[in-house]
């Protein structure tokens, strides 16, 4: 009896806990309330299958618990509640699956006039690519990754000339902007997650993922990466600013291009030469 109760108190108190638990999600973002709902649905779901085994497990030690006299009897099958637990099975992982594929095919389809925006991961900082006025990022290679040239972007694009570079400062976007977020790594793997915006994904060396979204709400929110990626890896932070387009495009004014960047380089480069001789 003592552990039949103490089994139905460890159920109750963890749909309590879950109910009234002071750590959940951060205030959403983003327009992917989707993944929100999915994941409640899961929880629903799997709370409920949870409560049902528990409740089941409490039943069987409380009816079938020992007496004088009383002898178990084998069943070693039973055919009938083999086919019940596996089509309540197949019923319950389908009900979790299938909203998270219609999800995913809206994560991954790009609304039309999205603008890209590359994120770069490295031991252990971000840095950030942006279209200049042609509206179009340049190529890039990793072999190209140097001091000089640290997102490895090829010289020889013109439509790499006019991209703006962001290291090691924070990445501003407008508000209610559909945004392509290109993501490539030059060493180990990361992922790149806003918890606000609800959408991450895993930067894989050699080659690019993506995803989108479109931010809903102005703020400030940390950048922070979700894969194991080495020693410094709780220290590989970053900010999104979000903020109205007007003080976006003032914000974009200030920032400097790749071809400028390069310039500014090459000029360094001499003087540093010409002081050596």
């Amino acid at each position: 009896m003592v552990v039949a109760i103490i089994l139905l108190l460890v159920a109750i108190a963890s749909v309590v806990f879950h109910l009234f638990s002071p750590w959940w999600w951060t205030p959403l973002a983003s327009n992917w309330g989707y993944i929100d709902d999915t994941i409640t649905l899961t929880f629903w779901i799997t709370g409920a299958v949870f409560v049902a085994v528990v409740a089941f497990m409490a039943y069987c030690v409380f009816r079938f618990r020992h007496k004088e006299g009383r002898q178990a009897d084998y069943n070693p099958e039973n055919k009938r509640l083999e086919w019940w637990l596996s089509v309540g099975t197949g019923i319950g992982v389908a009900a979790m699956l299938a909203p998270g594929l219609v999800v995913w095919h809206q994560f991954v389809t790009v609304p039309a006039g999205a603008t890209e925006v590359e994120v770069m991961g490295q031991q252990w900082q971000w840095s950030y690519r942006l279209p200049g006025k042609d509206g179009r990022l340049g190529t890039s290679d990793a072999r190209l990754v140097s001091a000089d040239n640290p997102m490895g972007l090829n010289p020889d694009d013109p439509n790499g000339k006019d991209d703006i570079v962001i290291q090691n400062d924070d990445l501003h976007l407008a508000i209610g902007k559909p945004v392509k977020v290109l993501l490539r790594s030059i060493d180990v793997l990361h992922d790149f997650y806003v918890p606000e915006f609800r959408a991450k994904m895993d930067m894989i060396p050699g080659s690019v993922t993506y995803y989108w979204f479109t931010p809903t709400r102005t703020g400030t929110f940390e950048v922070l990466c979700a894969e194991l990626c080495g020693a410094a890896h709780a220290q590989m932070r970053s900010k999104v600013v979000v903020e109205e387009e007007k003080e976006y495009h003032a914000w974009l004014e200030k920032q400097r291009t790749f071809a400028e960047l390069s310039g500014q380089r090459n000029v360094a480069k001499a003087a540093y030469k010409t002081g050596s001789e």
